[in-house]
């Protein structure tokens, strides 16, 4: 598929296909390679000026090295392709509490980033649609997410899913770049380690609760590039618990499991 090409009926039943039994699928060859690059580049620059001027927060996923980030009015061309291409009515008939244009953000994997354990993006009885863009080729040495498929069709508590061993189902997912990641947020799923020396980037427009509010949420903040906490927040019982995650991880995972035997959601 090129990527100025319209989704076909054939492509459209085909990922409902996937989507019903594993929870996500890909779509080759959507975005241009070319801007996408462009984009990388100026995300890249961004980062570096963050980190050089200590402008970035201390901890909030610095330590683990996954740091979520907005990136820009720059990026607004990655969704119109995906809505001239049909892709943003696709998720519509997937899931019909999207209703607005998606919040947008961008994983940004740091090199030498920890495994992240298993999780859900939110609770199971609040899913939302997610597609994400590979803005670089996005293979194991560099952080290709992990998937357990079929793991959106019932809910799961953290218990039940160590216990049942639902891990060995795991799949990375490579993409090259320009493909789009379309999954549930009720699939299973963990970052992956970046063994390389550069970043990895990873676009995510994604649809909590209907979608953005803002009528353009690519003009957030006048639409500057900002990088902004991941998982644990940048106060002190944040950059604890990161800095927990990190050097014992076997202990992270006991609060996690007995979190799980205490709340019914979780």
């Amino acid at each position: 598929m090129l990527a100025t090409d319209k989704l076909t009926g054939s492509d459209i039943e085909s990922a409902k296909q996937e989507f019903a039994s594993n929870g996500y699928f890909v779509l080759r060859n959507m975005v241009s390679p070319e801007r996408l690059t462009e984009l990388h580049q100026i995300l890249a620059e961004e980062f570096e000026k963050a980190s050089k001027s200590g402008a970035l927060f201390s901890g909030g996923g610095q330590v683990s090295g996954h740091l979520n980030c907005f990136p820009g009015a720059g990026a607004r061309f990655a969704y119109d392709t995906l809505q001239e291409q049909g892709v943003v009515d696709l998720i519509k008939q997937l899931h019909p509490k999207v209703l607005r244009m998606p919040n947008i953000g961008c994983n940004f994997n740091l090199p030498g980033s920890r495994t992240q354990h298993y999780h859900l993006d939110r609770p199971f009885t609040r899913d939302f649609m997610i597609a994400n863009v590979a803005v670089v080729d996005t293979v194991i040495e560099n952080g290709a997410i992990e998937l357990v498929p079929g793991t959106h069709q019932r809910f799961y508590k953290y218990t039940q899913f160590v216990l049942e061993r639902c891990h060995r189902k795991g799949v990375r997912i490579p993409m090259n770049r320009g493909d789009v990641l379309v999954r549930s947020s009720n699939v299973w799923h963990r970052g992956m380690t970046n063994r390389t020396s550069v970043p990895r980037p990873m676009l995510a427009m994604t649809w909590e609760d209907g979608g953005s509010n803002d009528p353009d949420p690519f003009s957030a903040g006048g639409g500057a590039i900002r990088f902004l906490p991941n998982w644990f927040r940048p106060t002190r019982l944040g950059r604890f618990r990161e800095q927990l995650f990190v050097k014992v991880p076997i202990a992270y995972s006991a609060l996690r499991f007995a979190r799980s035997l205490l709340d019914s959601e979780y």
